[in-house]
């Protein structure tokens, strides 16, 4: 049996979402999924998230233009976390860097270890 992900054991209705480099397999973002921007995503081909800020879909890249386009979609094996490995078009992070996750814990404090690949000025200018 095929298990889809499983909406009803959901937050809210919201399910955890991790975006993942196809290629690398580095992990580039977190974010939530509600069925509905689940089944955009599987339709469109282009990672759709729900934005819990502003309580509505966000369609990843609807403003930098740095979509994710969908390689492949799981989910584990409780049916309530679903894994998308995509091809990310320009930055991940909102922030500039490649991925989300550009900070290390090193020596007790935090550091950055990748370097910038946009300024987020340019490519937000509403900030």
């Amino acid at each position: 049996m095929i298990k889809s992900p499983d909406f009803s054991r959901s937050v809210n209705g919201l399910l955890p979402a991790i975006a993942q480099d196809s290629q690398s397999n580095q992990v580039l973002m977190f974010a939530w999924m509600n069925e509905e921007a689940f089944c955009e995503t599987v339709t469109s081909g282009y990672a759709t998230y729900f934005s819990r800020s502003r309580n509505k879909l966000w369609r990843k890249g609807e403003e930098s233009g740095h979509r994710q386009r969908v390689v492949e979609i799981r989910v584990d094996c409780d049916a309530d976390c679903i894994l998308i490995k995509i091809e990310q078009i320009g930055a991940a992070c909102h922030e500039g860097y490649a991925s989300c996750f550009f900070r290390k814990l090193d020596n007790g404090a935090f550091t950055v270890d990748q370097e910038r690949i946009v300024n987020p000025d340019d490519v937000y200018p509403s900030r």
